[in-house]
């Protein structure tokens, strides 16, 4: 049976502990996760913890019932949210219908009502999941997902085997309609390691391209299909400045498939591209980003152009696999790893049956695939920086094994290039959002959509650096700053606390006295006292 969270949001402390006391909720087949004197404290607590029903107040401090409520919606459309209100609250929340709110339930609380209300929502609660889980309804989607002919050509779109000139033939004999004007790939994959008990592989992947579809497919125009076993989307844009709200939305997507059905998700975000034939190149790096949760960790979105700018992929100029594979293995593994590498592509250039002219070809292709690699990662090798040919010449005297120690040694210092590129972005930036917080602090408006957008990344991964390089998450680091900043005035200034408030970033003097206590234990006036005033 499954046992579904509750978060209570109430500013009067004795109606949260009635209904925690009146409520056998494990009975019900809930769990209290926890509770909210007031609006602003239940949405960051909705946030960290997603709760499937949020019970809440419709009069709250700092953030009402009503504004919670819409945030929620707009945010976790999956949560449930039932209303307490005072009878002459009851025909004003009645009239918000558009919030789809499960229930209003009038003060004072009635412990029978309330049981019966969460036996219900127990049961509808159920219903949704057993729909997202069911076994037949997944076995008969998957079978008869997309039509052949248009995951064909979605799949041929992205091996990018069609021209230019063929695509409005394939796009008008399948009633295919791709408007743009700006287009990008998404590949969604699904572990196949971690799975829930009893729950076929193939069957947890179909549900989640089913979900995908739904959560992503509408509002970007996506089209979804199966390749090489995972999930991909080509989703459409209006403008290049959507893709960090993209990321975003796969990211809370990924953390939706875990929490619902069990799934562990990974979503890669390719670039962008104006044209149907860029596709090839939008699904390689989608595919390149969906490799990096070595890296950065699965259940989330991966964007490769905020995670690596200069490493989205391009051609190499060579079919070699083995090549290919070693430009993967500088990006994401081990010294060990890459050895190994090197070693398979120097059996497969140096092998008895190729003639001597063959090789020759085969070294051009590796120095050129090498000079193309250091130059789209803003790699400075010494060994590219003179003349080329006298480089060839060089390493076509050299005996096979000290071609293969040179090779070994430019392709690690490659790999500790990239690692110290990307250790020096991701501080760049968090250096960026510190020092724009030291000049925008007083700004009450000013929040974390605020330095995404002005940083150009997206709030899942800048949340995920910032917290990295810090320890703290961008909102708790922005509140203590503000709070230390205050510290200071009250000790060095004489303004009231309501001036010092708004210097800071606070329109309400009560909700920063209770930030302030909750951050130094004591109110502002008591701090002022405590450490000294310049008041006489």
């Amino acid at each position: 049976m499954d046992t579904y969270t509750v978060l209570l949001a109430d500013d009067e402390e004795e109606v949260i502990k009635a209904i925690r006391r009146k409520i056998n909720w494990e009975g019900l087949g809930f769990s209290v996760i926890g509770f909210a004197n007031n609006g602003v404290k239940a949405l960051e607590m909705v946030e960290e913890f997603q709760p499937d029903v949020v019970l809440t107040d419709i009069k709250m401090p700092y953030m009402d019932g009503m504004e919670l409520a819409k945030r929620i919606k707009a945010e976790f459309t999956t949560t449930k949210i039932l209303f307490l209100t005072g009878f002459d609250e009851f025909e004003y929340a009645k009239e918000a219908v558009h919030l789809e709110v499960e229930e209003y339930i009038l003060k004072p609380v009635n412990s029978t009502e309330l049981i019966n209300v969460f036996t219900q929502l127990k049961i509808k609660l159920d219903q949704e999941i057993s729909e997202k889980r069911n076994a037949a309804v997944l076995q008969k989607y998957y079978m008869d997902s997309l039509p052949f002919l248009q995951a064909n050509f979605y799949s041929t779109l992205i091996e990018g085997r069609l021209r230019e000139e063929e695509i409005p033939r394939y796009l008008s004999n399948y009633q295919i309609s791709f408007e743009g004007p700006f287009y990008c790939c998404l590949v969604v994959h699904t572990s196949s390691s971690q799975v829930p008990e009893n729950m076929n592989p193939l069957l947890l992947a179909a549900s989640v391209q089913k979900q995908a579809r739904e959560h992503l497919g509408e509002k970007w125009q996506a089209k979804c299909f199966s390749y090489l076993e995972n999930t991909v989307l080509i989703a459409q844009l209006q403008s290049k400045n959507e893709v960090p709200e993209l990321t975003d939305e796969c990211d809370r997507f990924c953390r939706y498939a875990r929490r619902i059905i069990g799934a562990v998700v990974t979503v890669g975000i390719g670039q962008v591209c104006e044209r149907l034939t860029g596709l090839s190149q939008s699904y390689s790096s989608a595919r390149e980003a969906v490799s990096y949760r070595v890296i950065y960790g699965v259940s989330r979105a991966i964007n490769m152009k905020e995670i690596a700018p200069h490493e989205i992929s391009k051609p190499d100029g060579t079919p070699d696999t083995e090549l290919f594979s070693l430009f993967g293995m500088i990006r994401l593994n081990s010294k060990e790893d890459i050895v190994g590498a090197v070693k398979r592509y120097m059996k497969h250039i140096s092998c008895p049956a190729q003639s001597l002219q063959q090789y020759h070809i085969a070294l051009m292709d590796l120095i050129s695939a090498l000079y193309r690699f250091a130059v789209n990662n803003d790699i400075d090798v010494p060994d590219f920086a003179g003349n080329i040919r006298n480089l060839y010449l060089r390493l076509l005297d050299l005996e096979p094994e000290a071609l293969l120690a040179w090779l070994i040694g430019i392709c690690l210092l490659f790999r500790e290039t990239l690692i110290s590129a990307r250790s020096k972005s991701t501080q760049s930036f968090v250096f960026k959002a510190k020092e724009y917080v030291g000049s925008h602090y007083s700004d009450e408006e000013f929040s974390l959509d605020n330095i995404c957008e002005i940083l150009g990344v997206s709030n899942s991964y800048f949340s995920t650096v910032f917290k990295k390089e810090t320890g703290n998450s961008f909102i708790g680091y922005l509140t203590e700053y503000r709070m230390d900043r205050a510290s200071r005035m009250l000790i060095e200034t004489n303004e009231k606390s309501y001036i010092i408030a708004k210097n800071v970033g606070y329109t309400d003097p009560n909700y920063f006295s209770y930030v302030f206590k909750r951050r130094f234990g004591v109110s502002p006036s008591k701090y002022r006292m405590e450490h000294g005033s310049c008041e006489k």
